[in-house]
């Protein structure tokens, strides 16, 4: 542990308490980051003096900062994914012939943020800005598919967390566990007139470093399409060639 830089140890906590959905003793920080209570009490406090952190003293706990909050708007700002991604998309799009997206997750709604058309295919909902109910996606059930279980359950607690579109889709935690499963078994993710009746996308996610699902790839085709079968394979190509660029691998 003395090995490891303290930047390398700030930003591991900073990743761990952006995953959480409520702020978490020290002695949790401790464990998920592997650090000696000492040093997480130290880098706590020295973040907490940067804004990065918020100590809540009466509950013990501890969570982001309104610093973090300015990170992340930076991010936005300067759209990265949107500038790696739009490149590969329209090669997709030629490739596929068909409409592609990436979206990313925003709660339990999926938010498009790039849209290839593809000329001569029918108009899309998912144009870019546009949110979407994530478990009735392709992009949503693919990124779904790769986030930890409990993450899940807390976004889908119980029946009245489900938005129903068309009478289609899952409209159950349980219901959804089994969509989810068969999305990993398969290795992509796929819908059929649950967002738009008559159309039918597919959808494979995108990864950090972390292997944690940033975003998705996605094409969307008429259900009747003979040409379909090869999407999966396109989708997936693409979809590692983002991996492979936002994590930094080869």
């Amino acid at each position: 542990m003395s090995q490891v830089p303290a930047a390398t140890r700030a930003l591991r906590v900073l990743r761990f308490l952006a995953g959480q959905p409520d702020p978490v003793p020290l002695d949790r920080i401790m464990r998920a980051c592997e650090l000696p209570r000492s040093t997480t009490y130290h880098l706590l406090h020295a973040m907490e003096a940067e804004g990065f952190v918020v100590h809540l003293a009466d509950e013990h706990r501890f969570g982001l900062g309104p610093a973090a909050f300015e990170l992340g708007s930076g991010y936005a700002r300067q759209e990265p994914l949107q500038r790696i991604a739009r490149r590969p998309l329209a090669d997709l799009v030629d490739r596929t012939a068909q409409s592609a997206h990436l979206a990313i997750l925003h709660g339990r709604e999926v938010l498009y943020v790039i849209e290839e058309r593809a000329p001569g295919r029918p108009p899309l909902v998912t144009d870019v800005g546009v949110r979407l109910p994530a478990h009735l996606t392709a992009s949503g059930r693919a990124i779904l598919a790769r986030l930890p279980a409990g993450q899940v359950r807390a976004l889908y607690p119980s029946a009245a967390h489900f938005v129903d579109r068309h009478g289609r889709g899952p409209a159950t935690p349980s219901a959804l566990r089994t969509l989810l499963s068969d999305t990993r078994q398969r290795g992509y993710a796929v819908e059929d007139g649950e967002v738009t009746p008559g159309l039918a996308s597919v959808a494979v996610a995108v990864l950090d470093h972390n292997r944690h699902p940033v975003a998705a790839v996605a094409v969307t085709y008429p259900d009747d399409a003979d040409d379909a079968t090869d999407l999966p394979d396109a989708v997936a190509d693409t979809a590692a060639q983002l991996t492979r660029r936002i994590s930094g691998t080869r």
